[in-house]
């Protein structure tokens, strides 16, 4: 018995129907075409289909689909749709990821801790990143490029804030 349900996704209107037994991130694979949450573990274990539900980084593995209806979903896509982000562009500044496998729910993570908490320390990241498994980088890149994103962030409103510009 199927479901009808509705949420945003990226900030647009999706209704669909679901079956009772499906999961978020099989529905954004496979009936949208998102495909930026991947599939790893399958356990909730690895961070890579990580996207934002109601402005919280949570497991699309984990997630049934029904638990998103009436909620805002966002996807790596949604983070920016002007181009890179200053986020994703201190990413490829550093030379973040090999592979990308990784790299959306990583992205996706760290844009919520941004968002929470502008200029975060480099423990404030690592917590923040905590469960988002990497076999490519070794880390160190992920972790310099969010904080130079945090920097930049603060040393821009800080910036503006000298010139009088409201943020």
């Amino acid at each position: 018995m199927k479901k009808t349900i509705g949420f945003t996704l990226n900030g647009e209107a999706r209704t669909l129907d679901v079956a009772p037994w499906e999961i978020l991130l099989d529905v954004l694979r496979e009936r949208l075409g998102v495909k930026s949450p991947k599939i790893g573990c399958e356990r909730g274990e690895c961070g890579t289909c990580t996207v934002l539900l109601d402005g919280q980084p949570v497991r699309s593995c984990l997630i049934l689909a029904m638990e998103a209806d009436g909620h805002a979903l966002v996807t790596v896509e949604g983070l920016n749709r002007n181009g890179l982000s200053r986020l994703q562009q201190s990413f490829v500044e550093h030379n973040s990821f090999q592979c990308g496998f990784c790299a959306p729910g990583i992205v996706v993570a760290a844009a919520e801790l941004l968002e929470r908490e502008p200029a975060p320390d480099r423990a404030a990241v690592q917590e923040a990143l905590d469960g988002h498994l990497c076999r490519c980088t070794g880390y160190v890149p992920i972790l310099d490029a969010v904080v130079a994103a945090g920097q930049s962030k603060s040393s821009g409103a800080n910036a503006k804030q000298r010139r009088g510009i409201k943020k």
